[in-house]
């Protein structure tokens, strides 16, 4: 059993732009601004509450963000986020190179920092289905905690896994401590903060069918 397993938002799809593009329907001409405050405090939020469902760490994180950026927010529209998440866009390289892979006898699997009911709404948009879902709300836990990929181990057993990310702090470094096949997805072109954890470097997907 080969297994490619993947993190949804910001590998697949365009999370930064979702984040953006919906901050500024609530808070018009801040969209931008609010992107780079809500990211740290997503984290944050995460790490304080594991056991906290997705939709309500993304309202208390545009929550801390705004008060950080002195912008106002309606307390009905801290929800913006998980409103308009299941039509966040996928990336353009997404369809062809994982249709690549599943020709080639890849299984897939997600492995996302995400709800049940958040992630059913953007697999309807993504291009080629997926063999298992891992979620937050399934093992009580956020990336950068193992539990995500423990549980994954448990349950399928691979006999050769690869997993395939943007997210430098949640995804690769895990990965590495696990001492898996890791392939950086790094479409914002940021330099590691150790250049041990990433295997193999791609700017997109483009590409990593070849590779693998």
């Amino acid at each position: 059993m080969r297994w490619a397993t993947f993190d949804c938002f910001g590998t697949l799809v365009d999370w930064r732009h979702g984040i953006a593009t919906s901050a500024e329907l609530v808070a018009p001409g801040h969209g931008a601004r609010l992107l780079d405050a809500y990211v740290p405090h997503e984290q944050a939020v995460q790490a304080e509450s594991p056991g906290m469902r997705y939709r309500e760490v993304t309202a208390e994180a545009l929550r801390r963000a705004c008060a950080e950026a002195g912008v106002g927010l309606r307390p009905d529209d801290a929800g913006i986020l998980a409103a308009t998440l299941p039509y966040w866009p996928v990336f353009p390289d997404v369809g062809a190179e994982l249709g690549r892979l599943r020709e080639a006898g890849w299984r897939l699997a997600l492995l996302t920092n995400c709800d049940r009911d958040l992630i059913a709404g953007t697999r309807r948009r993504l291009p080629v289905a997926f063999d298992a879902v891992i979620t937050s709300e399934d093992v009580g836990a956020y990336k950068p905690d193992l539990a995500h990929f423990t549980t994954f181990r448990d349950a399928f057993e691979p006999e050769r896994w690869v997993h395939v990310a943007q997210s430098y702090a949640h995804d690769l470094v895990p990965a590495h401590r696990l001492g898996l096949r890791r392939v950086w997805i790094n479409r914002q072109d940021v330099r590691p903060a150790d250049p041990e954890v990433p295997q193999d470097v791609l700017p997109g997907l483009r590409g990593l069918a070849d590779l693998l």
